[in-house]
């Protein structure tokens, strides 16, 4: 039989606050949203490598506060209390992601959630301090602001976080496949679902389960 076409179809992640693992790589994150509205300051910026739960932390944070996603081209293009919505609240995702900043959306944006008793999430892979800003009245802000970094996860962390990306997928894998690959990976959150997704595509185009030997011919 000819392999199966595996078709890369969006997948809808696990995202309610009880899939959430909480691990000291993370706890203080979580610990900051869990202070939410008590902030000292009206943004908080979340930093982390790729993969390591920061959409996630956001989402649940989302739920909490009705916040609404935005992106920074679209702020600068209305009045940045109408962007906020009647909640004040609202995420700003990869904000370090590439792009370049819209220094100026940003700070407008932070004075109306300060103004409104608003919030705002930031989340990034690194810190403020280390973001390049000509604009120093943001750059102020931004480094006094509290911020949250999420670390290098250990092997309790990783084989959880393999676990949560297999149940995204609907995969069922056994225990110890899940230990033959933990132990032969690369401890990062970005291997861990660079891993899961080439499972997924050669077993649905194989047709096949996730076994040991099929695990160890894909690795």
């Amino acid at each position: 039989m000819s392999a199966q076409l595996a078709f890369d179809l969006r997948r809808r992640p696990a995202l309610d606050a009880d899939d959430f693992l909480i691990a000291p790589c993370n706890q203080d994150a979580v610990a900051w949203l869990d202070h939410w509205p008590n902030w000292p300051a009206p943004l908080l910026t979340l930093y982390g490598p790729r993969a390591c739960g920061k959409t996630h932390l956001a989402h649940v944070w989302r739920n909490r506060s009705r916040a609404v996603f935005l992106k920074l081209d679209a702020v600068s293009k209305q009045s940045p209390y109408d962007a906020l919505g009647d909640n004040a609240a609202c995420i700003i995702e990869n904000v370090d992601g590439g792009d370049a900043l819209d220094e100026t959306a940003l700070f407008h944006l932070y004075n109306a959630a300060r103004d409104k008793g608003g919030h705002i999430l930031l989340t990034a892979t690194t810190a403020p301090a280390t973001w390049t800003l000509n604009l120093p009245d943001l750059r102020s802000r931004l480094v006094a602001a509290p911020t949250a970094a999420i670390g290098a996860p250990d092997d309790a962390v990783l084989g959880g976080v393999l676990v949560k990306l297999f149940q995204d997928r609907q995969l069922r894998v056994e225990p110890d496949v899940l230990s033959y690959i933990l132990i032969r990976m690369e401890r990062s959150f970005d291997a861990a679902l660079a891993i899961v997704d080439a499972l997924d595509t050669a077993a649905m185009a194989a047709q096949r389960t996730i076994t040991i030997p099929f695990a160890r011919k894909i690795l």
